[in-house]
């Protein structure tokens, strides 16, 4: 059951996605040039996103457990840390050089480009940096994730 509820969320996920342009990159990245060619459209689409969610989040705060599991899940931290600070900071370098985050890579990859594909593999290589330095003890440094910012911001760039 949780399996077909995961899947009908990522694909209602998809669908407002690909409906609201968030997987166009140069519409993401019209977005974000307040000077230039500013396209405040996706400002809507995160509006009505963040009046839904309070919606439901008031919804789930009334209830003592979620409707397929025991009990809500936990953050493990509650404050702000380096690897929230760095981690929202890659997100927000990938985002603004490419105008793709992680969902509307995925999505993307229904119709393959190159520069898709050079994204999603080095969005990959960032989390396989990240698991191995995780399995180490040690948080990756600022070189690992130096690193992949600057590979898929080059490649990304490139192949555009």
């Amino acid at each position: 059951m949780n399996a077909l509820v995961a899947l009908a969320s990522g694909l209602l996920f998809g669908v407002g996605l690909a409906l609201s342009g968030m997987t166009q990159p140069q519409k993401v990245l019209n977005f974000l040039d307040v000077t230039g060619t500013w396209d405040p459209s996706l400002a809507l689409v995160m509006g009505g996103a963040l009046a839904v969610s309070a919606v439901g989040h008031q919804l789930a705060r009334s209830r003592r457990a979620p409707l397929l599991a025991p009990q809500f899940p936990q953050p493990a931290t509650a404050g702000i840390d380096r690897s929230l600070v760095l981690g929202s900071s890659l997100f927000g370098v990938g985002w603004g050089l490419v105008g793709l985050c992680p969902g509307p890579a995925l999505a993307n990859l229904a119709q393959p480009a190159t520069s898709t594909l050079v994204f999603v593999v080095s969005m990959g290589v960032g989390m396989a940096l990240f698991r191995l330095g995780s399995r180490a003890g040690a948080m990756p440094g600022p070189g690992a994730a130096i690193a992949t910012v600057g590979m898929i911001a080059s490649l990304g760039v490139l192949l555009r």
